[in-house]
């Protein structure tokens, strides 16, 4: 297998990027000396530097994709194809034949089922038999699976024979890795290749064919996939944070997909696979405790990289959706999944059986856990600074440009997805755009210190070996109450109000200063209770993301 461009043309575009990055955290660094240089050196501006320097690199690196992202979505005609070349070669007829691979695990069959039959029955509308649904089934024995079952007998009736497969695993080996390996290797002869799906993902027939074409033509393509919009978004919460993630995402994967070039990520769904590239390099090893990867996707294209094969992504999210978290209890537990999962990698970093770049993304998942602490100590540590007289020389133009730019940079793909998105409006006036960005920026705001301090908490637990496994995570619109916000959210507000008050006894401007970072602490409880809710009308007044 060969890349589709030149390695060398990657050579040089990641030579840029990695200047770009370093440039950026370097500005970084030095402001953060000039500020914290001021008036002498304490113990806890020491620190504070500690944590600048710890964090500077990958918000440079964030920052440069972003750059680079929005420079091809504005300047080229075409960004998809300029970053997938082999979109520009997409055969007209789809003849390969293809299994959409619907992974389930104790779900609700009712919900699941609805999306993927209106997409199979779509699909061989107009493509015949090349398309079958094959339901992967990791549900233990007992009444659900028994319930499973009858559902999903049910629901094949309602399509030619063979056009639905079932097959239930008795026990969920390798996870869903390992659900989706096993039925590849004993119930997939006679397909190309594979969409994985999981239990709350649905695309559009178009969007499909669209990736099984352009598969068709690169015999080195191994995954292909989409971005991911939210659907189904019944509360506040989702819709704002599904709008924020679709326009960061657009832009960041665009300028990672330049530079990263056949090396690119795999998020475990919404993919199309080629079936004898995923069997033949994308087994997963056991962990050296005998364990098995939980964070599968990363590694997978890893070691699909080391085979020589290509994994890209294409930057559209039209026609692929997922649900997002419905609420902030649910999207911290989905991060306390995904952290236990990421930190796993570390066993990886050193295998030559995993590509050089797939190793260097994994790693980039662990410190997006692990410099949480660092992160979010700047905000303990500024404040004892500021309550035993350390910040008096602190000059403050120069700090208020610090915590300027590093807010744009943390947030820099979102930040230009919006001004793409405000460039070219689309079906949304400006107006309507413009307020749901500033309503999802100021949740943003408020969320990057409430997620700096849970990932904290995180690694704290996870580091005392508490983490109960991967439990089936809520997606629907639930009520949080006063109480459970209270009770669950009670420490951060309190943790905020011991700061502001070391803020305030260096004056007035320190307290106003740490408001913005300390805002999402201080209202949590409220902020938990009130995005939780559903709100009729919430489709006109945000735009889908």
């Amino acid at each position: 297998m060969t890349a589709t461009l030149p390695a060398e043309r990657f050579g040089a575009r990641r030579a840029i990027v990695a200047a770009l990055a370093a440039g950026i955290a370097l500005v970084l660094a030095a402001l953060g000396w000039n500020v914290l240089a001021a008036g002498g050196w304490t113990l806890w501006e020491a620190l504070m530097m500690v944590s600048i320097v710890a964090n500077a690199p990958w918000l440079g690196l964030t920052a440069a994709t972003g750059l680079a992202g929005l420079a091809i979505r504005l300047c080229v005609r075409d960004p998809s194809a300029f970053v997938l070349p082999a979109l520009r070669r997409t055969s007209a007829v789809v003849h390969d034949r293809t299994l959409l691979a619907l992974c389930v695990r104790l779900e609700d069959m009712d919900t699941v089922l609805p999306p993927s039959g209106r997409l199979l029955h779509e699909l061989r509308a107009r493509h015949g038999n090349r398309f079958v649904l094959g339901i992967l089934s990791d549900t233990p024995p007992g009444r659900a699976a028994e319930a499973e079952a009858e559902a999903v007998a049910a629901f094949a009736a309602q399509f030619p024979a063979g056009a639905v497969r079932y097959r239930r695993r008795a026990d969920n080996t390798g996870f869903k890795a390992g659900n989706l390996m096993e039925f590849l290797d004993h119930h997939a002869a006679g397909f190309d290749h594979a969409l994985v799906l999981d239990a709350d993902s649905t695309m559009s027939a178009k969007t499909v064919a669209r990736l099984v074409r352009t598969m068709q033509t690169d015999p080195d393509l191994a995954i292909l996939q989409t971005t991911i919009a939210g659907r189904g978004a019944g509360t506040r919460f989702a819709r704002l944070f599904g709008l924020g993630l679709r326009h960061g995402t657009a832009v960041w994967v665009t300028g990672q997909a330049w530079w990263q070039g056949p090396a690119q990520l795999y998020w475990g769904h919404n993919a199309l696979i080629r079936i004898a590239a995923f069997r033949r390099d994308a087994r997963l090893p056991a962990l050296p405790n005998g364990t098995r990867i939980l964070s599968h996707d990363y590694a997978e294209a890893a070691r699909l990289h080391a085979g020589g094969w290509a994994v890209r992504v294409l930057p559209e999210s039209a026609g692929s959706w997922e649900r997002h978290p419905p609420d902030l209890p649910a999207l911290f537990a989905r991060d306390l999944r995904w952290a236990a999962g990421n930190l796993q990698y570390r066993h990886l970093l050193l295998r030559s059986d995993f590509g050089r770049l797939g190793r260097f993304q994994m790693l980039e998942a662990i410190l997006h856990y692990a410099l949480a602490p660092l992160r979010f100590a700047l905000l303990p540590l500024a404040a004892l600074n500021a309550a035993t007289g350390g910040g008096e020389s602190t000059p403050r133009g120069a700090l208020l440009f610090l915590l300027l730019l590093g807010l744009v940079v943390s947030n820099l793909p979102k930040l230009a997805g919006y001004a793409e998105a405000l460039l070219r409006p689309g079906r949304f006036r400006r107006v309507v755009l413009l307020r749901a960005m500033v309503q999802e920026t100021l949740l943003g705001l408020m969320l990057d210190t409430l997620e700096a301090l849970e990932r904290s908490l995180t690694m704290l637990q996870l580091a005392r070996g508490r983490f109960g496994g991967w439990t089936v995570q809520p997606r629907a619109a639930r009520e949080v109450t006063w109480s459970a916000a209270a009770r669950r959210f009670g420490w951060h507000t309190a943790a905020g109000l011991v700061m502001l008050g070391g803020f305030s006894l260096a004056g007035g401007f320190a307290a106003l200063v740490s408001l913005p970072a300390l805002m999402g602490l201080l209202l949590a409880i409220p902020l938990a209770v009130l995005t939780a809710r559903t709100r009729g009308g919430a489709e006109r007044r945000v735009p889908h993301p």
